[in-house]
């Protein structure tokens, strides 16, 4: 058992965030940062935060702000989007978890959310190479079949009457994703309406700051994955248009799974025998 350290990240606005460091067993190899997927708190990715740094890697997970342990006071009250999340409380993480280790290669592992976000961190340059899992477009036409029949209801009916009535929105109470901030859901429609997701919405400066990204990259994507369509993973990853990338679409029978879908990949379950089969070539580089 891998004894973790919980401590609060100060963003650049005095933003006080709950972080958690997995320190590495010896030898050290690096440092990485887990980026979260959409409404999920930090410590849904504790097995696999406990077992990277096993394998030597200092981990640290954290909470954007509203969320899990960053969240404080009633979310009506937060302002806050998802460039808010990226340019303040990724930027905080990237620079902590680069203090674990320095000298040493710093990884940013991505799910869902986390993969798309890494474009709009303003201080990405430090990170030496990225790992997406479950990372798709969110336009909701591409998404897979299960989901598309229904999140039509979501963007055009639930989130334009709960918004206004709430000031925030209600996921728990909804069973729809968890309590976000306005600001984010907000957001996150917009961009989910757009076929060109969130560079449709924000413009040439999100195209071009996709377009920069010139850090190897491995992309994990699963063939049972309610949310994400192959479609979804090819469209968001093509506005990394200069990365250097190594594609896995992953079939979960054939690591010996029932299934995996978008969120199973982090818990014990597929756990250390997948984990090493997929995780540790790409942060070997």
């Amino acid at each position: 058992m891998i004894e973790s350290r919980t401590f609060s990240l100060c963003a650049d606005d005095g933003h006080e965030l709950a972080a958690t460091h997995y320190p590495a067993r010896v030898p050290v190899q690096g440092a990485v940062v887990i980026a979260s997927a959409m409404g999920v708190s930090q410590g849904y990715y504790r097995p696999f935060s406990e077992w990277l740094a096993g394998q030597g890697w200092h981990v640290l997970t954290f909470d954007y702000r509203g969320i899990g342990r960053s969240r404080r006071g009633p979310l009506r009250r937060l302002e806050a989007d998802v460039l808010t999340w990226a340019r303040r409380d990724c930027a905080a993480a990237v620079d902590a978890a680069a203090a674990l280790a320095p000298g040493k290669p710093l990884t940013w592992i991505g799910h869902s959310l986390g993969g798309q976000l890494f474009a709009m961190v303003p201080n990405r340059d430090r990170v030496d190479r990225v790992l997406t899992v479950a990372t798709g477009s969110g336009y909701w036409r591409e998404n897979a079949p299960a989901l598309k029949r229904v999140v039509w209801w979501l963007w055009y009916v639930v989130v334009p009457v709960v918004l206004p009535l709430a000031g925030y929105f209600p996921g728990r109470r909804l069973r729809k994703i968890g309590d976000l901030p306005r600001g984010v859901m907000a957001q996150w429609r917009r961009w989910c309406l757009h076929p060109d997701y969130a560079v449709g919405i924000e413009g040439d400066w999100l195209r071009e700051a996709y377009a920069s990204v010139g850090q190897p990259m491995t992309i994990l994507s699963f063939c049972d994955d309610e949310y994400m369509s192959e479609r979804n993973t090819v469209s968001l990853h093509a506005f990394y248009a200069n990365a250097a990338k190594t594609w896995r679409r992953v079939d979960p029978a054939g690591s010996g799974l029932r299934r995996i879908g978008h969120f199973g990949f982090f818990r014990s379950e597929p756990g250390g025998a997948v984990w090493e089969k997929l995780v540790l070539p790409a942060l070997d580089g």
